[in-house]
């Protein structure tokens, strides 16, 4: 393994435009809560993500991560800053790997919405491509693949009555609430120029399984929402962007993380949807994650059908809503201009995955 550490530290950059914030405002309200931070404030923007808004705030003798909801219309539920907040406190004594939470504010009148502020974790977050400073073998690479793996395994053993965590749940029903309210969500934001998915809709509805059981699952549990250990990249030290945790099927969890795993033999349309490194020697497959996580966890998988359509429903959904954000004008990002052609690729992936 080769490192070059400066050059692999996950690091913030400008902030655009539109997702501009006011600073002093920020730094105002930080210092209010942490006492001897020194130097003018400087805020930069991670941009990583297209759904809540990721910044860093320094000073002189210290860094904190600040999150937000984007401007903008917001679907019924999502960009909950309080409740992101509540989970992450709640879970930091049991799931280490989460950041410690600073301070939550609802007092719209700063910056126009909630946010939050939580510690800052210095590390590499595996995006796309790894860090060009970070040289790893086949086996490192299996390792790492592994050991994010065995996060998300470590979560969903969580005892949820023991550590109150149970109480981020809605109750029985998860998966017809889920496949019912990513279908409201996708009528509410389709726009002419993409499908409408009723045959992808009634085939969740007429085909879903009974619940494996009730665990806390994250519900994005992705490479590029874990941070690596900049000295010894195989250890992960951190598990980030919690807005969508609560209490529900696992396999419905890694179904949503294996809507993102894109793997070496996939075609050209799929390879340009990666947004994290499971295309690289070394990383397991769709079929191998499924197998291991069976193995791991004791839970008997015969179809995972179900699980795999689902999370690629949801990721076209999730896709749809940040397009109709851009269509109406809500976002100048032009990352998002094309990305009602992926809502038509991500259709065609579900009824391929179906037919088969």
């Amino acid at each position: 393994m080769d490192i070059e550490l400066n050059q692999n530290i996950d690091k913030p950059k400008s902030v655009r435009d539109e997702d501009k914030l006011d600073i002093n405002v920020l730094a105002n309200f930080v210092k209010n809560h942490v006492s001897g931070l020194i130097g003018e404030p400087i805020l930069e923007q991670f941009k990583g993500g297209a759904s809540n808004l990721t910044y860093q705030l320094s000073f002189d003798n210290h860094e904190f991560v600040v999150r937000c909801a984007p401007k903008g219309t917001k679907a019924k539920g999502a960009h909950d800053m309080q409740r992101e907040y509540n989970i992450m406190a709640a879970l930091k004594p049991h799931y280490p790997d989460v950041p410690s939470m600073i301070a939550f504010c609802d007092d719209v009148s700063l910056i126009g919405r909630d946010f939050y502020v939580m510690e800052k974790l210095t590390g590499i977050i595996p995006r796309a491509n790894l860090p060009k400073g970070l040289v790893l073998t086949v086996d490192e690479t299996h390792q790492i693949c592994t050991n994010v793996l065995d996060k998300m395994i470590d979560l969903h053993h969580l005892d949820i009555q023991k550590t109150g965590l149970d109480a981020f749940g809605k109750g029985d029903g998860y998966t017809t609430r889920q496949i019912e309210g990513w279908i409201g969500r996708y009528q509410k934001a389709k726009t002419w120029n993409v499908p409408n998915f009723k045959f992808i809709s009634s085939w969740l509805q007429n085909n879903m399984p009974e619940s494996s059981r009730n665990c806390f699952i994250h519900n994005d549990f992705r490479f590029d929402n874990v941070v690596l250990d900049a000295n010894n990249p195989l250890q992960i030290i951190g598990v980030l962007d919690w807005e969508m945790a609560t209490i529900g099927d696992p396999l419905m969890d890694l179904g949503n993380s294996l809507a993102y795993w894109v793997q070496a033999d996939d075609d050209f349309v799929m390879k340009y949807l990666r947004r994290q490194p499971t295309n690289l020697p070394g990383m397991l497959t769709r079929k191998e994650v499924v197998a291991y996580y069976a193995e791991k966890t004791g839970i008997e998988i015969k179809d995972f059908r179900f699980y795999e359509v689902y999370g690629l429903f949801r990721l076209a959904v999730i896709v749809q809503q940040i397009y109709y954000r851009y269509y109406h004008k809500q976002s100048k990002n032009p990352a998002f201009r094309h990305l009602w052609f992926m809502v038509h690729y991500l259709n065609w992936r579900c009824k391929r995955i179906v037919k088969a």
